[in-house]
């Protein structure tokens, strides 16, 4: 009878054993596959500031590149009258012979 009594307690120590490395290995598993799901958000923001990167560093070349004609023919902004009536100045002349009193 004295020799039933630490097989159950073996038995019970490697079934402990078995969980608590169960629970470690789950624990270990869900802090890879955090650090796996941070390291891929690191490479696609990386990907994405680098064809941010080309795209403006292309369309610099392309406007650097472009006639300097190109930008008069772009329309004025809006508020400040249209290309069929062009804005008129008028000047009232001041009458110079005007003598103090």
């Amino acid at each position: 009878m004295t020799t039933a009594t630490p097989l159950s307690n073996d038995t019970q120590l490697s079934g402990n054993m078995t969980t608590k490395s169960q629970e470690q290995s789950l624990y270990q598993s869900s802090g890879a596959i955090v650090a796996a799901i941070v390291v891929g958000v690191i490479v696609i923001f990386t990907a994405v500031l680098l064809i941010l990167k080309t795209y403006n560093r292309r369309t610099r070349v392309r406007r650097e590149l472009e006639p300097k004609a190109s930008k008069a023919a772009m329309p004025p902004p809006l508020g400040h009258g249209s290309l069929a009536q062009p804005p008129t100045v008028t000047f009232i002349p001041v009458d110079i012979h005007m003598h103090d009193r």
